[in-house]
């Protein structure tokens, strides 16, 4: 694929954003500033404070000399980077390659991407002109490497687009400045009157090395395309992800459910062509307001089925609110796992939680209660009752089995609770007791069944648990803390209810 670059240059950054928001300014010339030691220096400046002969670097005052009523605001450290990061998020609806390009402008990696806006002609202006629309003076450029899309989108005075191929030529008339070089090569370039990149461009590596050094080399291999150019993209791209530009915004939900069809169409299909499945998968939504709206979901185990996806998703649909419309959705897959391929007959079924239609339920749930609220335990080996299970997922294999020889409550509280009774001896069960200050009258009642302590992770005593049930009907689990003991108030403990 060819590879294609937009620049995008934003001339008069921090005085348009100021100007967007305090528009009784756009007239009036203004600068920002910041100290630099010990003195305050013109950092940015607008339109007609530039017109007035005010330059970047310039001593505050010495612009106030010239003009007597310059506004002055305070330029705060990162403020430049925090636009351009959040212009470049917004850019995302473009290509998912951008990178921040200080001070004042963006670089979009566009390959295969222009043709959604039909073609690099449209492409170009429509990111500008939507920049445009929002009270940003842009310049911008396409080529097929970054330094000649930066060059022309600065320097460049014919046309924005270079064609592929044409980055050479269009380089040569442009000054040396256009190849991102440092102010003491170009003053030496000035000195010896090389003006433009054709004075130089021919002349030995070896002569221009030992005259201005390996920067003047390196920056003109890159914009030659003899040497790569390496970007730090915003965002890290997904390794599964699928996009789809939209020509005119989407504003109802059939638009929203055909766009993720389209989307889990293609991701599945790539996910089951390389044998894996999706475990989460992200719908981001952006829309022509600037704004995100995104919607996750999550399954039990990796699948690329796309239908259950689609079911999942569809539960979403709902929370997602389109406002003024769509313009692009992007389906990620953070989490994918292997899939082992699963052989399905009408005779043939895996029952219990392998099951497909098990997990596919459980994803249903978690997408309509939350997936804190659905939990699976296994048996553990610990004697505590409150230690005899653990939490899995659906992928765990028990490796104890479940005891069934003694009765367990349905019910297991996370840690017992104190409570009060009264009973005819100490060695018989309670008749009654007292818990959360009601009164329990017992009629039945079964154990002892006596539990040690795990001395190996604790010291502490047995204790001694009983089956009761009231006058009701309804039956507890109860237990006493180590021997009976006359001054102690604080020995019982119910730990469970059954059902």
């Amino acid at each position: 694929m060819q590879k294609r670059f937009v620049t995008i240059w934003f001339r008069y950054l921090l005085a348009d954003w100021l100007t967007i928001r305090r528009p009784e300014l756009k007239m009036l010339p203004f600068v920002f500033s910041a100290p630099n030691h010990g003195r305050m220096l013109v950092t940015a400046a607008n339109l007609p404070a530039l017109a007035e002969g005010i330059n970047m670097g310039m001593p505050v005052a010495d612009a106030r000399a010239i003009v007597p009523n310059l506004e002055v605001f305070d330029d705060k450290p990162g403020r430049a980077a925090k636009l351009l990061r959040g212009m470049g998020e917004w850019c995302i609806r473009y290509t998912p390659i951008i990178a921040i390009d200080m001070p004042d402008g963006l670089i979009l990696d566009v390959s295969g991407c222009t043709h959604l806006w039909g073609g690099e002609n449209a492409y170009l202006k429509e990111v500008v002109t939507r920049f445009r629309s929002k009270g940003y003076e842009v310049r911008a450029a396409m080529a097929d490497t970054v330094g000649a899309a930066w060059a022309i989108s600065r320097f460049g005075q014919v046309r924005p687009i270079i064609e592929p191929g044409g980055h050479t030529l269009a380089l040569l008339p442009l000054p040396p400045a256009a190849l991102r070089l440092e102010p003491l090569i170009l003053q030496r370039l000035q000195k010896l009157g090389l003006t433009q990149i054709k004075s130089f461009i021919g002349m030995p590596r070896s002569v221009l090395r030992r005259r201005f050094g390996e920067e003047l080399l390196l920056k003109l291999a890159q914009a030659l395309g003899q040497a790569d150019e390496v970007l730090t993209p915003i965002h890290i791209i997904a390794p599964y992800q699928e996009r789809l530009p939209c020509l005119e915004p989407i504003r109802t939900a059939v638009g929203i459910e055909i766009a993720i069809k389209y989307l889990l169409e293609g991701l599945c299909k790539r996910l089951q062509s390389e044998g894996k499945g999706l475990r989460t998968a992200v719908l981001k939504c952006y829309r022509i307001d600037g704004k995100l709206v995104q919607a996750n979901i999550g399954t039990n185990r990796a699948t690329y089925n796309t239908s259950h996806l689609f079911k999942l998703f569809e539960l979403k649909i709902a929370m997602i609110e389109p406002a003024l419309g769509i313009e692009l959705f992007v389906m990620e897959a953070p989490k994918v796992e292997d899939v082992d391929p699963v052989q399905e007959a009408l005779w043939a079924g895996k029952p219990g939680l392998g099951a497909l239609a098990v997990t596919e339920l459980l994803d249903k749930l978690a997408g309509k209660v939350g997936v804190g609220a659905i939990h699976r335990y296994l048996p553990d080996e610990h004697y505590w009752p409150e230690r005899s299970i653990k939490a899995a997922t659906l992928q765990d294999k028990p490796t104890i089995a479940w005891r069934s020889d003694k009765p367990r409550p349905t019910q297991l509280l996370p840690r017992p609770e104190p409570i009060i009774v009264a009973y005819p001896s100490p060695d018989y069960p309670p008749i009654l007791f007292v818990y959360k200050g009601k009164r329990y009258n017992i009629k039945k009642a079964d154990g002892p069944e006596r539990i040690e302590c795990e001395w190996w992770l604790e010291g502490g005593q047995h204790r001694d648990y009983y089956n009761v049930e009231d006058e009701h009907g309804q039956r507890y689990w109860l237990f006493r803390l180590g021997h009976y003991a006359s001054e102690t108030s604080d020995q019982w403990f119910i730990h469970g209810f059954f059902a």
